[in-house]
């Protein structure tokens, strides 16, 4: 069965060109042009993979990505214009798994997206792990918090990203030992896929920031200077 994709672009030249493209590489591809197309077409139908721009006529892609993290499960790449470096982490923050920069080569845009659609969970011997109060579910792939409120447990799910839960399972794997970015790409994006190192530590800054990894008191990601990242336990 082809994994069903949906462009969300207006410029129809450029969506129709993608479209074609994806759908030799057999993959089953919808289109939208606005906002609420695509809020339309989600309520209705599931996709496997979303390829989303920012700037669209009736809104803004990166709300738009933000609505559909809180909503569903579905991987979002970001295809847009907008490539300085605060637009980047911003797309990171509102949940984006990956962002590529207008103009694009098309190899490159084929090979993050089978990158993405490919991923495979990083096997992990533990099943649940608590790191600085936060419940993370290797199996469900799911991190939570539990709160007290009013005498009662109420339990807060924390959002990462597919590829950002990758990274933290991939260097909880290797908890203790010095992960070069090299290291962290071939084993998260894949050896046939270029990432920008930025965007690395774009997800490890937002993966500090979510889950107290930077001062926490159980467990913090330090950053290897010329190298990488490690996950130590802090005490």
């Amino acid at each position: 069965m082809s994994n069903r994709l949906l462009l969300v672009e207006d410029d129809d030249n450029l969506r129709d060109a993608l479209a074609d493209n994806l759908e030799l590489e057999g993959y089953e591809v919808f289109q939208c042009a606005l906002v609420q197309q695509a809020k339309d077409w989600l309520a209705s139908n599931n996709a496997d993979l979303i390829v989303l721009d920012i700037m669209l006529p009736d809104g803004d892609g990166y709300q738009l990505c933000q609505w559909i993290r809180q909503r569903f499960d579905v991987l979002v790449l970001m295809l847009t214009a907008r490539s300085l470096e605060k637009d980047v982490v911003e797309g990171f923050d509102v949940g984006a798994d990956d962002y590529v920069s207008k103009p694009y080569r098309s190899t490159e845009l084929l090979a993050r997206i089978k990158a993405l659609l490919r991923r495979k969970q990083i096997p992990i011997h533990r099943n649940v792990t608590l790191i600085n109060g936060f419940q993370i579910d290797w199996s469900l792939r799911q991190v939570s918090l539990q709160k007290q409120k009013q005498k009662q447990k109420q339990e807060q799910i924390i959002h990462l990203t597919k590829t950002a839960f990758d990274i933290l399972a991939y260097l909880f794997a290797q908890l203790g030992n010095s992960c070069s970015r090299e290291q962290i790409l071939d084993e998260v994006w894949g050896k046939d896929v270029y990432v920008d190192n930025r965007t690395i530590d774009n997800f490890v800054y937002n993966l500090k920031k979510q889950l107290n990894l930077g001062s926490g008191p159980d467990y913090q990601i330090k950053t290897i200077r010329g190298v990488g990242y490690s996950l130590i336990k802090a005490r």
